[in-house]
Order: C-alpha cells, then structure tokens, then sequence
C-alpha cells in the first residue's frame, strides 16, 4: 500500500475539509476591490496598481505575459496592506491561482528567488492576525508552498508554522473541554454550546516576521479612510452544538479545525516535515484529540496523519510509545464510517511492515491482541467493503495476529499490557506460576515495567489500573529476594502506601496486601514458619479429636 493510493481523493477531500472556508471564499471573490484609492494615498505603487487590476479583469492572459509581475505584486499588497477584507481578497486570488495550476508553486518560489523577497515571511505574518478566515487561508497557502514545489520550507519558519498547525489543534479541543466543563457546574445539561475557533491566536513565539505593531494601526486607520465606501461584511463565528454520545463528550465540528487538519495532512507527506512535527511533540497532540469525541471527518483527517507518519520506518517503530494502537483500537470498535476504518487499518498494517527491526513489529501486534483488534477482524470479515483495500489489510492483519498468538508467552502478553497502560485482572496477574517464574524479569531493560507500574500509581485516576499495580508491585516484592530494596530506590513504597488512604475501597485493600508484602523481609522463611505452625496445630489437634 502506498501515498498514491489515497491520492484521487484529495481534491474531493480539500473541498469537503475546508467547506467553511470554501464558503467564506466564494462570499469573498463578489467583492470588488477599488485599487484607486490605495494608489492615490501611496499606499501601492502604480506599477503594482496596474498589475493588480489587470489581473481582476484578465487572470489568465494577464499572468501569462507578466508572471514575474504577478508574484512581485501580490508578495507587495500582502506585506504592505493591513485592511481584513483587502488581505482576505488577496489570499483567495492567490489561492485560486495555486489551485488552478500547483506549478505556479514553482514559479513564486523562482520570482521571489531572483526579487530577493522572502516567500515564507508574509505569510506566517499572518498568523498572528485576529480574524480566523485571513489565519487559516495564509496557512492554506503556506501548506501549499511547502508541499507543491521544490524548495522546502526553512527549518525555522517549518518549526514555527507546525507548532501554529499542533496549537491550533490543541486549542480547539483544550477550549471547548474547559467550556463545557464550566457549564456541567452551571447547568447539568447535556447540550452545550462552544464558539468555534476563529483564530484568535495571540501567539507567543516572537516569530522573526512579526509586524510592527504601531505600523500596522497607522495603515490600517489610512485603508479605512480611502476604503470607506467599502461595504464589508464581517462572517461570525457559527455556534455549535455538542451532546452526550454513549456517555462519551463530543466535540462539535468547528469551523476551521477541518481546514488546519487538511494543512497537516499536505506537511506530513513530506518526510522532513514529519520528523520536525514529532520534535514539536506533534504525535501526542494528535493522541490526546483523537482520546475524545471528534467528529468522524476530522478523526479521519488525523489518523490520516498518522498514518504518513507510519511510512518513515523510524517513527513507525516509535510510535506506540505514544499509544497509538490503543486509541485507534478504541476508534475501530465504535466507527461506524468505512473511510475510519480503512485508515486505521492502514495505519495498523503499517505498523507491522514499515519497522526495520522484526522483534517491534512482533510487539505492535501483540498490542493489538491485547486490544481486541483480533475481535474487530472477525467482524470486519463478515461484512462486505466496496474498497479492496479494506478486504486485503483484514486479510493480513488476521494473519499476522494469529500468527503472534500462537507465539505469544505470558510473559510477552503480561509486558505488552503494562505497556500500554490499561491494566486489567487478566489471568496472569493471578497465576503464582507465572509471579515464581517472571518476576526478575521486572528487572530487564532498567526495570522498564517496573518503572511503568510505579508511574502508574502515582497518574492514573482509574481504580482497576491502580489495585492491579498494587496488586502487581506486591508479587514482585514477594518473589523477587530484592525487590523490596529495588522498589525503594525507584520511590514505588512511598506511592504505594499513599493509596492506604485510597476513596476506593479495593484500592484500599490491594494496597495494603502490597504494604505488608513489603513489610516482610524473607517470604521464604515465613513460609517455613507458616508451615511449622500448620504442623504443630495438626499434632495437637489429634489427641482432642481422639476424646471427642
């Protein structure tokens, strides 16, 4: 399975991801702008004036004969100009050329080459503009220029404008939880309404290309004197409304997260561009939004990312680390649209073929095991996908799962659920074979599990997860003779007894069994001891047993 498998879909999916921006656009291009007045005030210059309108009146012919001219012109209005409705008019003509033809892409990049004009520069300018269509359409075009030509985008400007993609991402969904969790308190519905993101972004970065800011106002004030004919209006942000879902919070669909998902989409198509996304801590924002309720077209827009991501060998061994097997199994358990589907099984696939090293391929698969991926299978066999491609990742998936569960020992199935964080009372927990014959196996890699369980105690929420570790952490003590020096030397038999005090009453329990199997120092000798007892008992039972 390869990129171009997916890519007949883009322009259908460009257009479907970006609907509200498409609308505000075709809004937009009825609105003549008159160039006179900018002129008049020395706010352009004449040649760019002439340029500009001809251009309004002749696209096609005009940037045929006078390409160079084009690119200069626009690269001047937008640096020079401030007025929201000019630079909203602007960005969609400019937009409209790149998608009319992506080797225009080549040709701005080539003009502003020889004009020694930076290409990058205005347009992450205006990512920090308050008004959400000029945000979004500059990130639009920026996706376009990194993705559609030859030359890629400078790191610095590539960190700054994926941050802005990760923020914008992360914003909607921490804003919109912050919002109905101050409403929960107020009004205990269940409908709740949340503005959608309209690019109020007061970015901190202090980009390079940051306007000066009394500049800004004083062009501003003189547009509005020379444009006061203009009618101009404003598009409101639209209210959305969320619902409870199967007990789950949903997030709405808002207005522009679909149009920075499709942005991301374009950047992680290029391999640079996707190690510089994991070293902004990109793969963890993607996580923790796809952790609550999206909607389907954007869970599908970042599992899509996700995906890309999975085609560089290096991240696809990586990237269950960020527990992206357990989410997207989550996901495929209650999708209910084929385009979610296939791409989480895609991403799945991936995450067996693409890592070079085979013992971490045979780890992502004993993952899915241990989510239920095989179940899903099973059903996903019984139904019938109009997509081969659907048909052919079930076909290998089932395979390789099946394959790994003829493999897998307790132990690799026991390490592959402390890893992924969601403990369980699995029958291995409570089988003292497998506590006699592994627990110094805690010991590998540093105390890797170890170490995972004691993290646990100390961050999950979840009652099960916590008694299990507890549960966990006292059969290691009690069948390994160091343990309990181990254990206090990682901080784990402080965590521990922290939970005696635990509002849940099993919590309670199995952290107090830990305790007193951290209190006693040789089990082995208890053991002895215990067994005397039980003899001595018996002995003097016999004679009153006899009376009797």
């Amino acid at each position: 399975m390869t990129t171009a498998l997916y890519l007949p879909e883009e322009n259908i999916d460009m257009i479907a991801a970006t609907s509200v921006l498409q609308q505000q656009a075709a809004d937009i291009r009825t609105k003549a702008i008159n160039w006179a007045p900018y002129m008049q005030s020395q706010m352009i210059s004449e040649e760019d004036y002439r340029a500009i309108s001809a251009l309004d009146k002749s696209r096609a012919a005009y940037l045929a004969q006078n390409s160079s001219q084009v690119v200069k012109t626009l690269l001047n209005l937008v640096s020079h100009l401030s007025k929201d409705s000019t630079i909203q008019y602007i960005l969609v003509l400019l937009d409209d050329l790149l998608q009319e033809d992506r080797s225009r892409v080549d040709l701005f990049h080539d003009t502003a080459g020889k004009l020694k004009q930076c290409i990058w520069g205005p347009f992450l300018n205006l990512l920090n503009r308050q008004d959400g269509f000029i945000v979004n359409m500059a990130s639009r075009i920026l996706a376009k220029f990194a993705c559609w030509g030859h030359e890629t985008m400078p790191k610095s400007d590539l960190n700054f404008y994926l941050q802005f993609l990760k923020d914008q991402l992360a914003s909607n969904s921490t804003s919109y939880l912050q919002e109905m969790a101050q409403l929960a308190k107020r009004t205990q519905t269940i409908l709740v309404h949340t503005h959608g993101l309209h690019g109020n972004n007061k970015d901190n970065h202090g980009h390079q290309y940051s306007p000066n800011l009394a500049q800004l106002q004083q062009q501003h004030q003189q547009e509005l004197v020379v444009s006061s004919n203009e009618s101009y209006r404003q598009v409101s942000n639209s209210n959305e409304q969320a619902h409870q879902q199967e007990g789950k919070c949903v997030i709405p669909n808002n207005e522009y997260i679909q149009s920075v998902a499709r942005c991301l989409q374009m950047m992680l198509r290029v391999d640079e561009y996707r190690f510089a996304f994991v070293g902004v801590d990109g793969i963890s924002t993607l996580i923790r939004i796809l952790s609550t309720r999206v909607n389907f077209q954007v869970q599908y827009q970042l599992i899509f990312c996700l995906w890309v991501l999975t085609f560089n060998p290096l991240l696809a061994a990586k990237m269950n680390k960020f527990s992206v097997i357990p989410i997207l199994a989550d996901i495929l358990s209650d999708c209910a649209k084929e385009k979610v589907t296939r791409i989480i099984l895609a991403v799945f696939r991936n995450l067996i073929e693409k890592p070079e090293d085979t013992s971490v391929a045979k780890d992502h698969c004993i993952a899915m095991v241990q989510c239920k991926v095989l179940k899903q299978l099973s059903i996903l066999e019984q139904r019938r996908f109009d997509d081969e491609d659907i048909t052919a990742d079930v076909e290998y998936l089932s395979e390789k799962l099946q394959n790994s569960v003829q493999d897998l020992s307790s132990y690799d199935e026991y390490a592959t659920e402390v890893r992924s964080g969601r403990l369980e009372w699995s029958p291995v927990h409570k089988s003292a074979k497998f506590w006699r014959e592994n627990a110094q196996r805690l010991n590998e890699k540093n105390y890797e599990l170890l170490r995972i369980l004691v993290h646990l105690l100390e961050t999950s929420k979840d009652a099960i997860i916590l008694s299990v570790a507890c549960f966990d952490i006292g059969e290691y003590v009690r069948h390994y003779p160091r343990g309990k020096h181990v254990l206090e030397q990682l901080g784990g038999k402080q965590i521990v007894m922290q939970h005696l005090g635990h509002e849940d009453p099993n919590v309670r329990y199995e952290a107090l069994l830990a305790v007193q199997k951290l209190m006693v120092h040789n089990w082995e000798y208890l053991g002895k001891q215990l067994e005397k007892e039980n003899e001595n008992q018996k002995q003097g039972a016999a004679p009153i047993a006899g009376k009797a």
